[in-house]
């Protein structure tokens, strides 16, 4: 699985609205140069998350972007889906539209196992855990094995 440029850009860009929640409307532009995202990519990214519900934006001089629900309310998962769509595809298809057959067959059981374990993760962490920094036990468990920080 990758994270896209997208991906990361959003959830970086919804911490720091998170963590601000208080504060009223965040400027693109402040949140851009903040997280060292590009502006324009921003703006595409911000206006997705629009559409979707996760943020609400305001026009003028005391507008900006502020999360639409809670950061409770919002997983990593809800924003990946946002800007990228499924979290784990194969060849560009759900694992659940897939069908294998002869020696094949034990593949399809695999990918649904490895959507199953990425979605527990990141289902499994709010932007209001992010913020607190203060992730979920079962993500500290799995990210404190030596083997999760070496690159086979």
């Amino acid at each position: 699985m990758r994270i896209s440029a997208r991906a990361d850009y959003a959830v970086r860009a919804l911490l720091e609205l998170a963590v601000r929640q208080d504060e009223g409307p965040v400027k693109a532009e402040e949140i851009a140069g903040v997280q060292d995202i590009p502006h324009k990519f921003l703006e595409g990214i911000l206006g997705d998350l629009r559409r979707t519900g996760i943020v609400d934006s305001r026009r003028g001089g005391g507008g900006g972007y502020r999360l639409a629900r809670d950061a409770a309310a919002i997983t990593v998962a809800d924003v990946i889906r946002a800007v990228d769509g499924p979290i784990v595809s194969v060849r560009g298809e759900r694992p659940t539209e897939l069908a294998y057959t002869g020696t094949a067959r034990p593949l399809l059981p695999l990918w649904i196992a490895l959507r199953a374990g990425v979605r527990q993760v990141l289902e499994g962490v709010t932007l209001a855990d992010l913020a607190a920094d203060a992730l979920p036990e079962p993500v500290w468990a799995l990210a404190a094995e030596p083997a999760a920080w070496e690159n086979p």
